[in-house]
């Protein structure tokens, strides 16, 4: 990395580590987001926050959600989850810290559908406020 005429130039390799510092007021014209396929261990499944914000998986068993890692109380954290059902629909337990928009969790128990959820908590995972965001998703062919 090299700043030059006020204007900071990487290479793309290069990986910057702001640890907790302000980025205050930029301008972003491309940006995309961690990705991460996860998979279910003995029925859990975690989503860690410091591996990203989207996640993917397609259940195999009845699996329990743990949500890892969110940012301090006081900042905003979000994820999203892409969940694919098996062809004979699992359970899912999700952490008792979600509040549901509708005061319940969605049913998401459609055969092999394919469903979007979003996450988000402002107090360090205290309370995480739960969304179907899309339901019954077409799966691309």
């Amino acid at each position: 990395m090299k700043v030059t005429d006020g204007n900071i130039v990487m290479d793309s390799a290069e990986e910057v580590k702001m640890q907790g510092a302000i980025l205050s007021r930029p301008i972003i014209k491309d940006y995309s987001e961690s990705y991460s396929g996860v998979s279910s261990s003995g029925g859990d499944a975690t989503l860690d926050l410091e591996d990203g914000s989207v996640f993917s998986i397609t259940l195999s068993e009845a699996t329990t959600f743990i949500f890892s890692n969110p940012p301090d109380a006081g900042q905003a954290g979000a994820l999203n989850l892409i969940l694919t059902q098996d062809a004979a629909a699992k359970t899912i337990i999700w952490p008792i810290s979600v509040n549901w928009d509708s005061g319940a969790a969605p049913d998401l128990s459609v055969n092999s559908a394919v469903y979007i959820l979003t996450f988000l908590t402002v107090d360090a995972g205290a309370t995480w406020y739960g969304f179907l965001s899309g339901s019954e998703m077409a799966v691309p062919v």
